[in-house]
């Protein structure tokens, strides 16, 4: 496992489970959580789950390691628009596991331009990436112009 040099703490306290509430120490993100029908759960509405926190913070993630690798080659990304898709199921083992599509689309860059610096962003940068790798399926699906 590699060792990171710390630049930053988030911190956050969940009560209750997927039928309760998190929140940031610092109070910048506070959610109420529900089970939704589709697992079985009351569903409630205004309520979030795990999984939309994780595509949350993957999505937003993503887009900034891919405007990190287009800054290296003196290009922009800062038009694309990542949407992660996070998908909770059953595994074949045991237990519940997760899958993702990260879907980039930017009508301003070329399909091939983009896909290399999604690519790079995925394989070199993002830390969502890194942490996943090898324990979650991520699939990239790329639009360009």
């Amino acid at each position: 496992m590699d060792k990171i040099t710390p630049l930053f703490t988030a911190k956050a306290t969940a009560q209750g489970g997927r039928n309760g509430t998190t929140r940031a120490e610092d109070g910048s993100i506070e959610a109420t959580l529900s089970v939704p029908k589709a697992m079985g759960g009351p569903g409630k509405e205004g309520t979030s789950t795990p999984e939309h926190l994780f595509a949350a913070g993957y999505a937003a993630c993503f887009a900034g390691a891919m405007d990190f690798v287009a800054g290296q080659q003196k290009k922009s990304a800062k038009n694309a628009k990542v949407t992660a898709a996070v998908t909770i199921g059953p595994r074949e083992g045991g237990g519940f596991g997760l899958s993702v599509v990260l879907h980039v689309e930017d009508p301003s860059m070329p399909t091939a331009e983009l896909q290399a610096i999604a690519n790079e962003a995925h394989e070199k940068i993002c830390p969502y990436s890194h942490a996943t790798r090898g324990n979650v399926d991520v699939r990239l699906e790329v639009a360009g112009g």
